[in-house]
């Protein structure tokens, strides 16, 4: 059974439009609850219980402040069910549509105490997984016939949520973590004495184990990687993927020369998978992605996103009479 699995009686993955990935450990309705536990403390909602009557029903609509792509929809269901199952809860959009500013995308009703209580989570959930899909739409686009890729530079406790919003952007998952591919990096490749040596140690590390993952290099020179393909060429390895990293030069006048990373690829020449990394940009990842490459990761997905501004209003004539002044709506 998968870490992730909730034992909620309303959501199910199997009937997500886009499932969140998987991960042998991850608890997400622990994350859930503990999101709800550090904004109730030990006094919970006092405001709530000084300000609205216990037994009030109200309906509540989401707002899209601004537009993009509407990510966590699927998430939302789960802390509203975590806070009270008996809510009800509408969409008219679901995870991964396109949402205009001023849209009003769904509802949900029941006892005020328990949605505003839920409010701020959902929405925290929300604005934060939309601004990573709306993104990683962009860059996905862009980047074309290249695939895009979030990297492991994201918010801690928060690795499968944001790597979720990647999926729904249209993105594809780097790995999980540090247990479901093996990535030799510039730190491993300097402690164990060059590419080839850090390959060999690994190669043999997975045979006498008897394992089976990808491995992938970071090479950061020509010479690097006419030193892993000799390697191959002449033992069997594990190898898949060949990361280009920091083969995309960036010039004064904003533009990027990818001269070296085009060489690489063609030095390659299919016969590994290649991820180009570093100086990737929404303005750069269109001519990266025209070398030829497999791949292009870009952190920036997930550790300097923009969130996504979505609201939920009670009073909704009112929210879009203030969106309007403040040119929000």
């Amino acid at each position: 059974m998968s870490g992730i699995e909730t034992r909620s009686p309303r959501i199910s993955f199997e009937s997500m439009v886009i499932k969140p990935p998987s991960h042998p450990t991850y608890d997400l309705r622990a994350v859930i609850k503990l999101a709800l536990a550090e904004d109730v403390g030990d006094q919970g909602d006092v405001t709530c219980m000084a300000t609205i009557p216990d037994d009030m029903e109200v309906e509540a609509h989401f707002l899209a402040k601004e537009d993009g792509i509407v990510a966590g929809i699927a998430l939302a269901e789960m802390v509203f069910n975590e806070v009270d199952p008996s809510l009800k809860v509408e969409w008219s959009q679901k995870d991964g549509d396109y949402v205009h500013k001023g849209l009003k995308f769904g509802k949900v009703h029941g006892r005020a105490h328990n949605i505003v209580r839920a409010e701020r989570v959902v929405l925290n959930f929300m604005q934060r997984m939309s601004g990573i899909a709306t993104l990683t739409k962009a860059m996905a686009d862009a980047a074309h016939p290249a695939l895009i890729l979030e990297t492991r530079k994201t918010a801690p406790g928060l690795r499968l949520v944001d790597k979720w919003a990647v999926l729904i952007g249209g993105g594809r998952n780097h790995r999980m973590g540090l247990f479901d591919m093996v990535l030799i990096k510039d730190n491993h490749i300097s402690i164990a004495g060059g590419v080839t040596n850090a390959l060999k140690s690994v190669d043999s590390y997975l045979e006498k184990r008897n394992l089976r993952m990808e491995v992938e290099i970071e090479t950061r020179t020509l010479e690097e990687i006419k030193d892993v393909l000799e390697y191959v060429s002449k033992t069997k390895t594990s190898l898949t993927r060949i990361m280009l990293d920091n083969m995309v030069v960036p010039l004064l006048n904003g533009d990027v020369d990818v001269s070296m990373l085009k060489e690489a690829v063609e030095l390659i020449n299919g016969k590994f998978e290649t991820e180009a990394s570093g100086n990737v940009t929404l303005e750069t990842v269109h001519k990266i992605g025209q070398t030829g490459v497999t791949y292009i990761s870009s952190g920036a997905l997930t550790h300097s996103v923009k969130a996504l501004d979505i609201s939920l209003k009670i009073d909704t004539e009112l929210a879009l009479e203030v969106g309007r002044r403040t040119k929000r709506a």
